[in-house]
């Protein structure tokens, strides 16, 4: 009996995001279970839940720069915190969308350089020149994958992907979905492996 997939809600400006993305599938498969990966903006999801981006807290912001290093250390991750941070990201997002309609590992491995890029080596994911280069060291023809961000199509599909995350509950990233049971954030893992090891608890 096939088990449902894993829902993994993420942003390519979010830390957690990157270093969630690093373990997810092996997690997944340690247990038969397959990932959806969703790309959406947090900004959508912040202003449904009247949320604001932790390092816009003055109090908040020192501690989560801190954390998000020493989390990436700990998961054995390069971690260089963006000169430009956070960003928009909608660009990289359609471009994912549109992958994921056809091949979605293609979608997944377009996913995992961009998050590389922009936390391992500070490549700023919102300047499109940097994205069309990254699109090119991916395979993709830039200027294609640039037409694709501007094809309204893919700003729609993104759209929806919004709403969806939204109507499923999401208020921060990551966001991951274990049978209908919604985990936020990186530090999540030791309880969706307990559940998806024991079941609900």
């Amino acid at each position: 009996m096939n088990k449902p997939p894993i829902d993994f809600y993420f942003d390519f400006s979010s830390p957690y995001s990157y270093i969630t993305s690093e373990w997810i599938e092996a997690l997944a498969a340690r247990h038969g279970r397959t990932v959806r990966w969703h790309a959406v903006l947090l900004g959508v999801t912040f202003q449904a839940a009247e949320l604001k981006p932790p390092v816009a807290h003055p109090i908040k912001r020192d501690y989560v720069l801190r954390d998000f290093a020493r989390s990436a250390r700990f998961e054995g991750l390069p971690y260089t915190q963006p000169e430009v941070f956070p960003i928009p990201t909608q660009n990289a997002a359609r471009v994912f969308w549109w992958l994921n309609e056809n091949d979605p590992g293609r979608a997944v491995a377009w996913a995992r350089a961009c998050l590389r890029a922009y936390f391992a080596r500070g490549v700023n994911l919102s300047d499109p020149e940097a994205l069309k280069a990254l699109a090119a060291e991916f395979g993709l023809e830039p200027d294609h994958a640039e037409a694709v961000w501007n094809e309204p199509a893919w700003k729609e599909r993104l759209k929806r992907a919004n709403e969806s995350a939204v109507a499923a509950g999401m208020f921060g990233a990551p966001y991951v979905i274990v049978d209908g049971e919604p985990f936020w954030g990186n530090d999540r893992k030791a309880q969706i492996e307990r559940w998806l090891s024991q079941g609900p608890f």
